[in-house]
């Protein structure tokens, strides 16, 4: 089987067969609905594999249109939109038992010295050698790990802030959350597995920030929660085999929907890489 990095490294290996057309496994799980960082990380493999030259990604746009079933294959079909001069552009569209479920356009780019320069400082927050594992700190409370613990085994998660654990610890608690993370092991060195691994890990935790002044982020939820859409901008090469600081905020939750922004960091304070996401909150009371 390997470990879960080696797991996580094969998940991302989508098997070609046909020109612009892939497949990708879908693990078994005990959850209604696919994971939905699995699925924008096997698209953007996807569209991926057909840029020529070194042009990394610099941006992608994506829905989740329906649930994925888990166990059940995924087809990965290109749409090879542009190839300028500086910008490539694809459309991956994610099918599975003959629906689509996910689309998702990216866009590549040769790099470019110059322009305009600045950024966000990285918050000071403690290093995560000071902070324990999601999985110690989970697994010491509830002793059995939820389900969906499995597909967060591939990386090393530490939360910056402490873990609330009953409902009174939630007074005055801002809508942000902030998390260390890294791959569990060394990843290959190309460049396209560490943005896929890191789009995968991205979907883990951004919603997270909606959620925190509402309910403990570990136990039983009061939500049905779904990604509606994930958006993400590269700015900058690196590894997700070390540590990157992913800060999570919530500008507002109305109407069943809740919209998170992420900031990604790197160990030396640049800012690598930013996300937004939108995600369905419907409370489980209401549920016909």
């Amino acid at each position: 089987m390997g470990t879960p990095v080696d797991q996580l490294v094969d998940l991302l290996d989508l098997e070609q067969i046909e020109l612009n057309i892939f497949r990708g496994r879908s693990p078994e799980e005990e959850l209604q609905r696919t994971f939905g960082g699995q699925v924008a990380g096997q698209a953007l493999v996807a569209a991926g594999r057909t840029v020529e030259g070194q042009r990394p990604v610099h941006s992608l746009h994506a829905y989740f249109l329906r649930p994925g079933v888990p166990g059940v294959p995924i087809v990965y079909q290109v749409d090879r939109i542009r190839d300028g001069r500086s910008f490539t552009t694809r459309r991956v569209l994610g099918i599975q038992q003959g629906h689509s479920i996910f689309a998702l356009t990216a866009d590549f780019h040769r790099p470019e010295h110059g322009g305009i320069e600045h950024q966000d400082a990285m918050p000071d927050v403690p290093d995560p050698e000071d902070l324990p594992s999601a999985l110690e700190e989970v697994g010491s409370k509830l002793g059995e790990l939820p389900p969906f613990i499995s597909r967060r085994q591939p990386f090393d998660i530490r939360y910056v802030d402490r873990l609330r654990w009953r409902t009174e610890e939630l007074a005055g608690v801002e809508p942000r959350s902030g998390v260390w993370l890294r791959t569990n092991g060394a990843l290959p060195d190309d460049p396209l597995i560490h943005v896929c691994a890191l789009t995968y890990a991205s979907d883990m935790t951004l919603l997270d920030a909606v959620r925190v002044p509402v309910e403990p982020l570990w136990g039983p939820r009061n939500f049905d929660m779904a990604s509606l859409d994930h958006a993400m901008w590269f700015h900058r090469p690196f590894r997700a085999d070390d540590w990157l600081l992913y800060q999570q905020e919530s500008p507002i939750a109305h109407g069943a929907r809740g919209l998170a922004r992420g900031q990604i960091y790197d160990r030396n304070g640049q800012l690598v890489v930013s996300v937004m996401q939108e995600g369905l909150f419907r409370p489980l009371a209401r549920r016909s």
